[in-house]
């Protein structure tokens, strides 16, 4: 039987390149070569495409080559410039390894939906809707489950201090790994905040401090059919969760640990798997995501936010929640594959 031809996206133009690079790393080992044949597409920070062996620590100067994924259906794959002319390599599927802006927004997923090629994870619409905080709350919202109380700061917009309570959160209203986000405890901190938030995106979004554990669930699958992995608890020392901008975050994190499963009731963590699926069908997700709630104290879910392509790293959540529930990577590859195969 033929091996399935997979392109496997990495890298990109976000701040949290490094972050997909180590995902792909980890996806290439987890990878079945019996099952797949693996054409790795590294993205550079400058927005070049690039065929590579796989994403190891040279990706982009040991013999890649120039490619780019055709945007017409007829051709069906990767265009890859050898000797001054543009071969084809054709593919059964994509697996688009991003994290953030062009990753998980909707803009990769748009260019996959003119390619004509299967990929893996949401669609363009879930994409952009997830990726945009103040959008996923809304929508959320509107079906009934508990958001935290939240404030858009436009462009050009300067926010009164004196109108907020404090602490707050202010984070760019479209980024992830908890880049350009703050607490902000006084409100002579609260400008200085916001121009932190800014160099990420132009939409700010200031939110309410909800006291409450920082729970996940990983989640797999498509309409009613889902899988939810061991939900897990951040245990955090001081600060907030930012371990992707932790120097050696393979080694531990600075402030947090994870404990998976979480520690609390079995009659929480149902409710925190059950929200989590309302919330994946409800944002029209689909392939996989991580949902991440807070728990308060008096048993309410509130939602914190969504990512459509979480870290698959070494040290990420999403695949050390599926492993917890008896599905190690390489089975959660086999699973989303196949669900961009049948499911489009």
């Amino acid at each position: 039987m033929a091996r399935l031809k997979v392109g496997v996206l990495f890298g990109g133009s976000s701040e949290e390149h490094p972050v997909s690079v180590k995902s792909a790393r980890e996806v290439a080992k987890s990878l079945d070569i019996e099952k797949y044949e693996p054409f790795y597409i590294g993205i550079t920070q400058s927005g070049a495409w690039k065929l590579c062996d796989g994403p190891d620590t040279d990706w982009e100067n040991d013999g890649s080559r120039p490619a780019v994924l055709s945007p017409d259906s007829s051709v069906h794959g990767l265009l890859v410039l050898e000797k001054g002319q543009y071969e084809t390599i054709s593919l059964d599927v994509v697996l688009p390894v991003l994290h953030g802006k062009l990753g998980e927004d909707g803009a990769i997923q748009g260019l996959l939906e003119l390619s004509g090629i299967p990929y893996v994870g949401c669609d363009i619409q879930s994409s952009a809707l997830c990726m945009d905080k103040s959008l996923a709350y809304t929508v959320v919202s509107s079906a009934g489950i508990a958001t935290p109380n939240f404030w858009i700061v436009t462009a050009d917009e300067i926010p009164d201090p004196d109108l907020l309570t404090y602490p707050v959160f202010v984070k760019p209203a479209r980024s992830g790994s908890s880049f350009g986000v703050s607490k902000v405890s006084k409100k002579e901190e609260l400008l200085s905040a916001v121009e932190t938030a800014r160099q990420y995106d132009s939409k700010v979004l200031i939110e309410e401090a909800v006291v409450a554990s920082e729970i996940g669930c990983a989640i797999l699958g498509n309409d009613s059919d889902l899988i939810a992995g061991e939900v897990d608890r951040v245990a955090l020392s001081h600060g907030f969760f930012r371990i992707h901008q932790e120097d050696a975050p393979e080694t531990g994190s600075e402030n947090s640990t994870f404990i998976v499963p979480a520690d609390i009731s079995e009659e929480s963590r149902s409710l925190v798997q059950e929200t989590a699926k309302a919330i994946y069908r409800t944002l029209g997700c689909r392939g996989l995501a991580r949902v991440d709630l807070f728990l308060k104290e008096d048993g309410t879910v509130v939602l914190n936010e969504v990512n459509t392509l979480p870290g698959l790293t070494s040290y990420s959540r999403y695949p050390r929640m599926m492993a917890a529930a008896g599905l190690p990577l390489a089975d959660v590859i086999d699973r989303v594959v196949s669900l961009a195969l049948t499911e489009r």
